[in-house]
């Protein structure tokens, strides 16, 4: 049994033996103003509330446990267990039968809704699952034949001995072959981890990070993006980080290619403790200037591009998204799904903001190590 269950099941039977005893108490000192016959409906009243709240079996255990203090207390004679009067005896029956029918019906109703719940539950992951396949067989359809069918056409033509190719165009077909099957594996690779995310398999390797070095190699990741790319770490310095060298390297990567893709501005990537807004409520106050937040590292990457509309932020998120593409080379749409599931999966958060002057700055926030930690670590 859960230990739900088996906690509600305890907190029932309490009640069922608690609330009958405190509720004749209380009708005792009314015996003046109310007859049998309201005082057997107040009794059903609570059967009913602890039926709803704790089940069959507290129920009835409350049932008799109330239909032996009707009788004792309220029902002529009194302070005894006989029934003298012949509609008394209707009336206890009648309260017996009902207390335990309503027990039964109250028990079997909230079956039914547990049921009707557990029902709707799993048909909204279905549908769900089912928009997830349909899309995924939508992206695999193009995304993923393309660049194979492109490394088979290029391989078949360097195999076949009809063609006389020059070294030249031999390393040409090469390079396609290689380019296509980089972005196969690419695309591969993304639909597994993104699988890895959804299903919690994915269980990143948390430890202290200097993210001044990750930045650099994670710029490295991103050939197509050379030459247009500056780090600048805060004046301050960039506090360790805890997170996933791995996962963090592929999430700044991955932001750094989805911004060269897109945009042919330079990118800027800025690193530094997560700052803290003081936003004083006093009238014509003048706000006082941010100030770091310790608890936090905060690294953005910032193009001066066209940005997107601020109703499409969250958009961006959604798996098999691709947002402005124009040609049939973005992949299956699962960069920025996969990177903030990334860093949520690391403690983190990632959002977009809109770049001041136009563009779109993706702001990725990671805990960073507690400055006691740091101590140790330099005692050590």
């Amino acid at each position: 049994m859960p230990d739900f269950a088996r906690a509600r099941g305890w907190r029932g039977l309490v009640a069922a033996l608690v609330v009958p005893p405190l509720l004749t108490a209380v009708l005792t000192t009314l015996t003046e103003r109310l007859n049998l016959s309201s005082q057997v409906l107040i009794y059903l009243v609570a059967l009913v509330a602890i039926s709803r709240v704790c089940g069959m079996v507290p129920a009835l255990v409350a049932a008799v446990w109330t239909a032996l203090l009707l009788d004792y207390y309220f029902i002529s004679p009194i302070h005894t267990f006989r029934i003298a009067v012949a509609n008394d005896v209707i009336t206890f029956s009648a309260f017996v039968i009902v207390a335990v029918t309503v027990a039964s019906v109250v028990e079997y109703s909230g079956k039914q809704f547990r049921r009707a719940t557990q029902a709707a539950a799993e048909a909204a992951q279905l549908e769900a699952a089912d928009r997830m396949r349909t899309a995924l067989l939508n992206a695999v359809s193009h995304d993923l034949r393309a660049p194979l069918a492109a490394a088979r056409a290029s391989v078949d033509t360097l195999h076949d001995p009809r063609f006389e190719l020059s070294a030249g165009e031999r390393e040409e077909l090469l390079g396609a072959a290689q380019t296509s099957l980089g972005r196969l594996s690419r695309l591969v690779e993304d639909l597994l981890d993104m699988s890895r995310l959804q299903s919690g398999a994915l269980k990143p390797l948390v430890e202290t990070v200097a993210v001044d070095e990750v930045i650099p190699r994670a710029i490295d990741d991103v050939p197509t993006a050379a030459g247009r790319v500056t780090f600048a770490a805060n004046p301050e310095g960039v506090p360790p980080a805890l997170a996933d060298s791995a996962l963090l390297e592929r999430v700044l990567a991955n932001l750094v290619g989805n911004a060269a893709k897109h945009t042919a501005s330079r990118i800027e990537l800025v690193a530094g403790a997560a700052t803290r807004v003081h936003t004083p409520n006093i009238p014509n106050t003048p706000n006082i200037p941010d100030t770091p937040n310790g608890d936090k590292v905060e690294i953005r990457v910032i193009d001066h591009g066209p940005g997107i509309p601020a109703t499409d932020h969250e958009r961006v998120f959604r798996p098999f998204q691709r947002l402005g593409d124009r040609d049939n080379t973005a992949g299956v749409g699962l960069g920025l799904a996969l990177a903030r599931g990334l860093v949520e999966a690391m403690g983190g958060e990632l959002r977009p903001e809109d770049t001041p002057g136009g563009g779109l700055t993706m702001v990725v926030t990671v805990p960073a190590r507690p400055a006691s930690g740091s101590r140790e670590a330099s005692s050590r």
